[in-house]
């Protein structure tokens, strides 16, 4: 329901995935691009603040900054299945196609993950990719019950999406309590991130709630994929063997603003990550690392570096 309508839409045979451009002021044409990539639940308004800073550093037209709706999200939800990172991949080689660029993709928590097996994919076409609090993958260990493992992990926003609410206002109170996230809602980051909630939803004409976009059957396709699909798990190794600079921005705390975040030193070592690999930390949690201020700085700063790369 958001009322700012994407920018760019590519029609499919069957549904269309739309594309925000988030540029400040209008790109030049033959302005570098960066191809922003959400996470599962999310969709392309998750990146205005870090698209700002790009904006703001560079100044007006001087970057393209793109963010779509995965296919299964936002506007993009009538774009059908098979689901999958691997579709995902496939429309962002298209949306290259057509902007004739070789961008630096950039991807946050699952979209890492599509980052780095599109970077793998198609090392030409992805010469650079930023991983945000994603895109390294831990092991899974023999015999994992993959469905079970998937609720363990993201039943909470599975479950979600399922929820109805009476108006936008009802949402966003939602989320207000989030311990992650409802603190991001009452600072410097709120009407960006009140915007980006808001695209989240969708009215049923029947009665007149609001509900997600997300696809159930798109998050799980594409959260089994993460955590268990050989080639995602290969992705970054082979990218970087492919040629690709890559970076890895990590948050310290978690998707409850935990401790514990998905990344530490010590698991980070563990992993053994190409040598190439830039990592940078930061102290912030899962969802402010594109929020908030130390966040945005932190990957634009690796955007930086890979748009003068």
């Amino acid at each position: 329901m958001s009322t700012i309508p994407a920018a760019f839409v590519i029609e499919l045979p069957e549904g269309s995935l739309a594309i925000h451009d988030l540029s400040l002021g209008t790109p030049a044409p033959d302005a570098p691009v960066v191809l922003a990539v959400h996470g599962i639940t999310a969709n392309g308004l998750s990146w205005r603040r870090v698209a700002d800073e790009v904006g703001r550093r560079h100044g007006p037209g001087a970057v393209r900054f793109l963010a779509p709706d995965l296919r299964g999200r936002g506007d993009s939800r009538s774009a059908p299945g098979p689901y999958g990172l691997a579709a995902h991949v496939d429309d962002l080689a298209s949306i290259a196609t057509v902007f004739g660029a070789a961008p630096v993709l950039v991807g946050h928590s699952m979209g890492a993950f599509v980052a780095a097996l599109a970077a793998a994919r198609h090392p030409e076409r992805f010469p650079s990719a930023v991983l945000v609090d994603g895109g390294a993958a831990f092991p899974v260990p023999a015999g994992v019950d993959v469905d079970a493992a998937l609720r363990a992990v993201i039943g909470p926003a599975m479950d979600r999406l399922s929820m109805r609410f009476p108006d936008p206002a009802a949402y966003v109170a939602f989320w207000s309590g989030h311990p992650a996230l409802g603190p991001i809602l009452g600072g410097p980051a709120g009407e960006v991130t009140r915007g980006y909630l808001e695209h989240d939803l969708v009215q049923d004409p029947e009665d007149g709630q609001w509900l997600s976009t997300c696809v159930l059957d798109a998050v799980r396709a594409d959260g089994a994929d993460v955590l268990a699909d050989p080639e995602t798990h290969a992705a970054l190794a082979a990218a970087v063997a492919g040629g690709v600079d890559v970076e890895l921005v990590w948050a310290e705390r978690g998707l409850l603003d935990e401790p514990q975040g998905l990344y530490d030193e010590g698991r980070l070592a563990a992993l053994h990550l190409p040598p190439a690999v830039r990592t940078t930390r930061v102290d912030t949690n899962h969802y402010d690392v594109i929020l908030g201020g130390p966040g945005t700085t932190a990957v634009a700063d690796a955007v930086d570096r890979l748009l003068v790369g």
